[in-house]
């Protein structure tokens, strides 16, 4: 019991290193948008979202090259996907003036379908590896390999030109008062600080998973996922209560097409093989699929996220982690052990 707390408590810790980092990292990505002249929706879906999501790409990284652990870096990706899809916008909403935020048919029909492109390009990955690099022999374990990676990472490739098509047609001006270099210093300590934090997150999933006899990667989909979120949620809630719910959402869809597209293949590209087993990447795919389908559904919905949309995102993300928790337990069998 003892060892759970420990457990427990370093991975707060390490949410707050995160956070602080994050702190560091969210107002340099803002200076360095308002130093180059980016537009909103170009802000939130790709300087604010990469930047907030170094948290989940190191989580990646940790994992794979320090831990042997690529599968806890996936549920990484994929728990702080559905937090970012269910629990920033309602969070969002809740901590915004006037009750509800627009969303906007750019958002709707750009970042919000082009997300969706991601998460079925990045389960096409999976699918790919298990059918043509059967690991071992095995017939529902594959090899990702770097040709396989460079697939969703092409994607990503699309997706930032099409961002830098919109920012070629905006006359939002730079600020010249903005120190760029400043910022970009900044921009790196965040980042450095945030790398200690994610190893103590990853640390305490993979032990807790040992503990428990549970696979690791179902801790890393709650309590790594969660602390490293924290940065999404920080520069989400940020703009929503100051009135930018186009920055505050396009964060949301921007950082998770950077985790699935950028984060994971990232893994791959650095070891240069990884396996996964399919029968834990489907369930959790799965959720996202479902979380995906419930947060499109409300964003369209006369273009507003509301305050009760908003507590239906939050009871949808209640029922994610009693499943998970169950799983853990071994109530539910859903994801084999």
């Amino acid at each position: 019991m003892l060892d759970v707390v420990a457990l427990l408590a370093l991975a707060a810790v390490g949410t707050a290193v995160v956070w602080k980092g994050s702190t560091w990292l969210e107002t340099s990505a803002n200076s360095l948008a308002a130093g180059y002249g980016v537009p909103a929706v170009v802000q939130g879906a790709i300087i604010a979202a990469a930047g907030s999501s170094m948290p989940e790409l190191v989580s990646v990284l940790v994992a794979t090259l320090l831990h042997g652990e690529f599968e806890v870096g996936i549920g990484t990706i994929v728990g702080s996907a559905v937090f970012n899809l269910l629990v920033i916008p309602a969070v969002s909403v809740l901590a915004a003036d006037g009750g509800a935020m627009e969303t906007g048919r750019e958002l709707v029909y750009k970042e919000a379908l082009f997300y969706m492109l991601a998460v079925a390009s990045l389960l096409l990955t999976f699918s790919l590896a298990v059918i043509y690099y059967p690991a071992d022999g095995t017939a529902l374990q594959g090899d990702v390999t770097r040709p396989l990676a460079l697939f969703p990472l092409v994607l990503y490739g699309l997706y930032v030109f099409t961002q830098y098509l919109d920012t070629a047609e905006d006359e939002t001006e730079a600020d010249t008062d903005v120190d760029r270099g400043r910022a970009w210093l900044w921009f790196v300590l965040g980042l450095a600080l945030i790398v200690v934090g994610v190893e103590g997150l990853v640390r305490a999933a993979i032990s807790l998973g040992d503990a428990f006899g549970t696979p690791a990667f179902l801790w890393g989909m709650t309590v790594v996922a969660a602390g490293s979120s924290i940065p999404d949620a920080f520069v989400s809630v940020t703009a929503a209560r100051s009135g930018r719910s186009a920055v505050s959402l396009a964060n949301v869809l921007g950082s998770n097409i950077f985790d699935l597209l950028v984060a994971v293949p990232a893994g791959v590209l650095v070891a240069g093989t990884l396996s996964i087993t399919f029968p834990h990447i489907v369930p959790m795919m799965g959720f996202l699929i479902v979380a995906t389908i419930v947060f499109f559904t409300i964003v369209r919905t006369d273009m507003l996220l509301t305050e009760r949309e908003a507590r239906l995102l939050l009871v949808l993300y209640s029922l994610f982690v009693g499943w998970l928790l169950l799983e853990s337990v071994g109530v539910s069998t859903v994801v084999p052990a």
